[in-house]
């Protein structure tokens, strides 16, 4: 089944129900954006020659057309490519060269003139087609609806292909588990769209229910709060960094959660001090999720009502886990030579689900790395209690999480590696109250060699996206090994510690 039959059948149904808006504006009711996904469709099919299983990418900031462009490539049986707006310029070409886009939307329309093969227009641009309006193209529900690129090891991305049944399935795991749509609902988009709070559009276009995006086209904590009064019935996506944010900003201002029915938060670790702190000041307001890519959004969840009680002897604890696994989900905890680990043991998290994904674009190693008789390796460390309830104990490898963006370490060391005056290099994550984590690196300079921040910050300023380039170089004489050669980061971590 085609995931756009959704937004078809919601238009049908309450054509008058207002679907997109931009702050309190409303911008397009479900007649107006069933409409307006026909043109964008057409356009791409006349315009711009796409057709059944062309990749479409998007890199731009959240905006109301984002639903439009996502909604017209499955219309026509097109594969969408969302890509994180906070990227490098030259990152994001880097995905759409692999992906083999032939159209990418921005939002200066001009970013990629000189990338062969690319056609690129703006995501606000006019759209000058005007169509009948008809139903989606069929489509298997093992057909790639959604190319999602997420960093890996090697600190090149891998595209994930996610399914329409995947995104099927996801979305009823959301209803079910995470929160019931409502028509009355203003789904948020503060969070990227490119990425989780995108994916959980999907439910709440199957309820003809509202979707907001803010001027701002961002998370700015007055702008939510006042939607939140003016708007009523916000839910939405947030990492945990931003909750945080959030609840500061309204003991500033003396403002309770109003407005506000549901936050959903993941992406990164939620503090026990700060979940208490939000549910003081909120109320039960909150559902945690725990997902990643491979299986979008959907491993386990930690309901409203788990997260805010405290009747069970073990309250603090369960809410200190990420919850249980979702409806649609088996877990497993396996060890290094795949054999499945009781209740309390530590190993690696792997799921068996519907939600899990067809494979890795272009990639077949690495799919068959990551999938294993049927199983999803995830790469997280972590334990299932005698309830249930899973807990994680480590991110995968050395990723660093800041403000729910995973940063890959090896990512950021080749680019440093590259300046010539570095010799060695090596980056950790360090603990930031307000981000989680910040990226600091370690760096051994070339005998002889000169290098200070500024020199690193200009070389990372045109090579990688901010939010990657590191907050601090620390320059040492040689980076800890042991025997094998290998760099000891736990080492690292702990001098980190020490100093500060």
């Amino acid at each position: 089944m085609n995931i756009a039959n959704w937004l078809y059948q919601a238009a049908l149904s309450w054509p008058e129900r207002p679907a997109v808006l931009e702050g309190e504006r409303v911008l397009k009711n479900y007649r107006e954006l069933l409409q307006a996904v026909c043109n964008r469709a057409a356009e791409l099919s006349t315009r711009y020659g796409i057709g059944e299983g062309d990749r479409v990418a998007i890199f731009a900031k959240n905006a109301p057309e984002y639903i439009e462009i996502l909604h017209a490539c499955w219309w026509i049986g097109a594969v969408a490519v969302p890509v994180n707006a906070k990227l490098h310029p030259k990152e994001a070409e880097w995905i759409i060269g692999n992906s083999g886009a032939k159209l990418v939307y921005t939002d200066d329309g001009n970013l990629f003139s000189n990338t062969p093969g690319v056609q690129e227009t703006k995501v606000a641009a006019p759209v000058e087609a005007r169509a009948e309006v008809t139903p989606p193209v069929t489509a298997n529900a093992d057909e790639t609806a959604w190319l999602f690129y997420t960093s890996g090891t090697t600190g090149r991305p891998k595209g994930v292909m996610i399914t329409h049944g995947n995104l099927l399935v996801m979305s009823l795991c959301y209803a079910m588990d995470v929160d019931l749509p409502r028509c009355d609902d203003h789904m948020l988009y503060a969070a990227p769209m490119s990425h989780g709070a995108g994916l959980y559009m999907l439910a709440q276009i199957r309820a003809a229910g509202r979707h907001l995006v803010p001027a701002s086209r961002g998370f700015d904590c007055d702008e939510i709060i006042a939607l939140a009064k003016s708007c009523g019935n916000l839910t939405f996506f947030a990492a945990p960094t931003m909750v945080k944010r959030l609840i500061t900003a309204s003991k500033q201002v003396g403002y309770r959660g109003e407005g506000i029915r549901t936050i959903v938060y993941g992406g990164g670790p939620m503090y026990a001090n700060d979940i208490d702190e939000a549910l003081e000041l909120y109320g039960p307001r909150f559902v945690q999720i725990y997902g990643q890519g491979e299986t979008p959004m959907t491993i386990s969840t930690l309901s409203r009502d788990l997260v805010a009680d405290e009747t069970q002897a073990r309250w603090r604890d369960r809410r200190t886990s990420v919850g249980i696994a979702h409806a649609c989900v088996s877990l497993q905890i396996m060890g290094p030579n795949g054999e499945v680990l009781g209740p309390n043991e530590t190993g690696e998290i792997c799921v068996k689900s519907p939600t899990v994904m067809k494979g890795y674009w272009n990639n077949d190693q690495a799919t068959a790395d990551a999938i294993k008789d049927g199983w999803l390796r995830t790469g997280d460390l972590g334990h299932l209690d005698e309830e249930g309830f899973l807990y994680l104990t480590d991110r995968s490898k050395d990723v660093i999480i800041s403000g729910g963006t995973n940063i890959y370490p090896r990512e950021v060391e080749e680019v440093l590696l590259r300046h010539p005056n570095v010799f060695e290099v090596a980056v950790v994550g360090e603990h930031e109250p307000e981000w989680g984590e910040q990226v600091v690196a370690f760096v051994v300079a070339e005998p002889g060699a000169s290098l200070s921040h500024e020199i690193l910050e200009g070389w990372c300023k045109q090579e990688i996206a901010s939010f990657k380039k590191p907050k601090r170089y620390v320059f040492i004489d040689e980076l800890p090994k042991n025997s094998y050669g290998k760099v000891l980061k736990t080492e690292l971590r702990t001098r980190l510690t020490s100093a500060g």
